[in-house]
Protein backbone atom coordinates (compact mmCIF):
# COMPACT_ATOMS: atom_id res chain seq x y z
CA UNK A 1 0.00 0.00 0.00
CA UNK A 2 1.40 3.71 -0.90
CA UNK A 3 2.12 6.26 1.92
CA UNK A 4 -0.62 8.06 0.29
CA UNK A 5 -3.25 5.67 0.57
CA UNK A 6 -1.96 4.78 4.15
CA UNK A 7 -2.37 8.32 5.43
CA UNK A 8 -5.69 8.77 3.80
CA UNK A 9 -7.38 5.67 5.13
CA UNK A 10 -5.64 7.09 8.71
CA UNK A 11 -6.93 9.71 8.16
CA UNK A 12 -10.69 8.78 7.20
CA UNK A 13 -10.61 6.36 10.43
CA UNK A 14 -9.81 9.37 12.84
CA UNK A 15 -12.43 11.50 11.38
CA UNK A 16 -15.11 9.13 11.47
CA UNK A 17 -14.44 7.77 14.62
CA UNK A 18 -13.66 11.61 16.02
CA UNK A 19 -17.02 11.70 18.02
CA UNK A 20 -17.34 8.27 18.72
CA UNK A 21 -17.81 7.17 22.20
CA UNK A 22 -18.50 3.86 23.81
CA UNK A 23 -22.08 4.48 23.73
CA UNK A 24 -23.01 1.78 21.23
CA UNK A 25 -21.66 -1.07 19.25
CA UNK A 26 -18.55 0.46 17.07
CA UNK A 27 -15.40 -0.89 14.88
CA UNK A 28 -11.92 0.22 15.86
CA UNK A 29 -11.51 0.82 12.46
CA UNK A 30 -13.61 2.61 10.64
CA UNK A 31 -11.97 2.74 6.85
CA UNK A 32 -10.57 -0.05 4.83
CA UNK A 33 -8.89 -0.55 1.45
CA UNK A 34 -11.41 -1.58 -0.84
CA UNK A 35 -10.90 -5.76 -2.12
CA UNK A 36 -8.67 -6.27 0.65
CA UNK A 37 -8.25 -8.06 3.73
CA UNK A 38 -9.88 -6.48 6.99
CA UNK A 39 -9.99 -7.16 10.72
CA UNK A 40 -13.24 -5.92 12.13
CA UNK A 41 -12.47 -5.31 15.72
CA UNK A 42 -16.64 -4.66 16.74
CA UNK A 43 -15.74 -2.54 20.55
CA UNK A 44 -18.50 -3.67 22.94
CA UNK A 45 -18.66 -1.01 25.86
CA UNK A 46 -21.58 -1.44 27.93
CA UNK A 47 -24.69 -4.17 28.38
CA UNK A 48 -28.43 -3.36 28.36
CA UNK A 49 -29.33 -1.46 30.86
CA UNK A 50 -27.45 -2.40 33.67
CA UNK A 51 -27.52 -6.03 33.03
CA UNK A 52 -24.55 -8.37 31.22
CA UNK A 53 -23.77 -9.57 28.25
CA UNK A 54 -24.54 -12.88 27.07
CA UNK A 55 -24.04 -12.75 22.96
CA UNK A 56 -22.98 -10.46 20.23
CA UNK A 57 -24.83 -11.29 16.94
CA UNK A 58 -23.30 -9.31 13.92
CA UNK A 59 -24.75 -9.69 10.31
CA UNK A 60 -21.67 -9.50 7.82
CA UNK A 61 -22.83 -6.52 5.03
CA UNK A 62 -23.44 -7.87 1.20
CA UNK A 63 -20.19 -7.56 -0.32
CA UNK A 64 -18.09 -8.99 2.05
CA UNK A 65 -16.36 -12.30 1.61
CA UNK A 66 -14.28 -15.03 3.02
CA UNK A 67 -15.88 -14.06 6.77
CA UNK A 68 -14.40 -15.81 9.49
CA UNK A 69 -15.19 -15.41 13.82
CA UNK A 70 -12.41 -15.33 15.68
CA UNK A 71 -12.73 -17.81 19.15
CA UNK A 72 -13.75 -15.93 22.51
CA UNK A 73 -12.63 -17.98 25.74
CA UNK A 74 -15.81 -18.91 27.39
CA UNK A 75 -17.81 -17.65 24.30
CA UNK A 76 -19.49 -20.16 21.55
CA UNK A 77 -19.11 -18.84 18.06
CA UNK A 78 -21.46 -20.23 15.39
CA UNK A 79 -22.44 -19.09 12.23
CA UNK A 80 -24.83 -18.73 9.18
CA UNK A 81 -23.55 -19.50 5.53
CA UNK A 82 -25.86 -18.41 2.52
CA UNK A 83 -25.12 -17.07 -0.86
CA UNK A 84 -23.22 -14.44 -1.90
CA UNK A 85 -24.87 -11.49 -3.13
CA UNK A 86 -21.89 -12.13 -5.51
CA UNK A 87 -19.10 -14.75 -6.49
CA UNK A 88 -15.65 -14.20 -5.56
CA UNK A 89 -12.75 -15.80 -6.69
CA UNK A 90 -10.61 -17.31 -3.98
CA UNK A 91 -7.41 -19.35 -4.74
CA UNK A 92 -8.14 -20.37 -8.64
CA UNK A 93 -11.81 -21.41 -7.08
CA UNK A 94 -15.40 -19.61 -7.71
CA UNK A 95 -16.92 -19.10 -3.96
CA UNK A 96 -20.87 -18.73 -4.44
CA UNK A 97 -21.86 -19.12 -0.46
CA UNK A 98 -19.53 -16.98 2.78
CA UNK A 99 -20.52 -16.54 6.35
CA UNK A 100 -23.35 -13.99 6.52
CA UNK A 101 -24.12 -13.65 10.30
CA UNK A 102 -21.62 -14.63 13.42
CA UNK A 103 -23.02 -15.23 16.71
CA UNK A 104 -20.60 -15.26 19.99
CA UNK A 105 -22.87 -16.51 22.86
CA UNK A 106 -21.26 -16.97 26.43
CA UNK A 107 -20.79 -21.15 27.16
CA UNK A 108 -21.87 -20.26 31.25
CA UNK A 109 -23.42 -17.24 32.63
CA UNK A 110 -20.57 -16.55 34.90
CA UNK A 111 -18.49 -15.78 31.36
CA UNK A 112 -21.40 -12.95 30.58
CA UNK A 113 -19.51 -9.43 29.82
CA UNK A 114 -20.04 -7.66 33.15
CA UNK A 115 -22.43 -4.03 32.12
CA UNK A 116 -19.49 -2.08 33.56
CA UNK A 117 -16.79 -3.94 31.11
CA UNK A 118 -15.69 -3.45 27.59
CA UNK A 119 -14.83 -6.08 25.23
CA UNK A 120 -14.34 -6.70 21.54
CA UNK A 121 -15.10 -9.26 19.35
CA UNK A 122 -13.02 -10.09 16.11
CA UNK A 123 -13.59 -11.18 12.39
CA UNK A 124 -11.71 -11.20 9.56
CA UNK A 125 -13.41 -11.02 6.46
CA UNK A 126 -12.38 -9.39 2.88
CA UNK A 127 -14.38 -5.73 1.82
CA UNK A 128 -15.80 -5.29 -0.77
CA UNK A 129 -14.71 -4.19 -4.63
CA UNK A 130 -17.22 -1.21 -4.53
CA UNK A 131 -16.28 1.90 -2.35
CA UNK A 132 -19.05 3.27 0.01
CA UNK A 133 -20.03 3.26 3.18
CA UNK A 134 -20.93 -0.29 4.38
CA UNK A 135 -22.76 -0.92 7.91
CA UNK A 136 -22.49 -3.98 10.45
CA UNK A 137 -25.97 -4.35 12.11
CA UNK A 138 -25.26 -6.02 15.38
CA UNK A 139 -27.69 -7.16 18.23
CA UNK A 140 -26.87 -7.59 21.81
CA UNK A 141 -28.83 -9.84 23.96
CA UNK A 142 -28.25 -9.89 27.93
CA UNK A 143 -28.98 -11.37 31.01
CA UNK A 144 -32.11 -9.16 30.53
CA UNK A 145 -32.89 -7.21 27.21
CA UNK A 146 -31.32 -6.82 24.38
CA UNK A 147 -29.88 -3.62 22.52
CA UNK A 148 -30.40 -4.04 19.15
CA UNK A 149 -27.24 -1.64 16.74
CA UNK A 150 -29.42 -2.02 13.47
CA UNK A 151 -29.86 1.83 12.69
CA UNK A 152 -28.34 3.55 9.07
CA UNK A 153 -28.66 6.66 8.92
CA UNK A 154 -30.97 7.99 6.08
CA UNK A 155 -28.67 10.36 3.03
CA UNK A 156 -27.18 12.99 4.93
CA UNK A 157 -28.33 12.32 8.27
CA UNK A 158 -25.32 11.84 11.46
CA UNK A 159 -25.62 8.44 12.80
CA UNK A 160 -24.93 9.33 16.00
CA UNK A 161 -28.03 11.04 15.83
CA UNK A 162 -29.69 7.40 15.96
CA UNK A 163 -30.54 5.82 19.13
CA UNK A 164 -29.67 2.61 18.42
CA UNK A 165 -27.00 3.00 15.16
CA UNK A 166 -25.32 0.38 13.38
CA UNK A 167 -21.34 0.04 12.96
CA UNK A 168 -20.05 2.02 10.13
CA UNK A 169 -17.01 1.23 8.03
CA UNK A 170 -15.60 3.11 5.05
CA UNK A 171 -14.45 1.24 2.30
CA UNK A 172 -12.60 3.40 0.23
CA UNK A 173 -11.15 3.41 -3.00
CA UNK A 174 -7.38 2.58 -2.81
CA UNK A 175 -5.90 -0.90 -3.63
CA UNK A 176 -3.24 -2.48 -1.27
CA UNK A 177 -0.05 -3.63 -2.58
CA UNK A 178 0.08 -7.11 -3.46
CA UNK A 179 -1.44 -9.84 -2.10
CA UNK A 180 -3.49 -10.29 0.93
CA UNK A 181 -5.31 -13.17 2.95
Amino acid sequence: MTSFAIKTIAACALLVGSGTAFSHVTLQDQAAAAQSGYRAVLRVGHGCAGAATTSIKVLVPAGFSGSQPMVKPGWKVTTVVGPLAEPVQMHGKTITDGVQEITWAVKDPADALPDALYDEFVLRTTTPKKPGTYWFKVVQTCTQGSNEWVQIPAAGQDAHSLPMPAARLDVLDVQPAGHHH
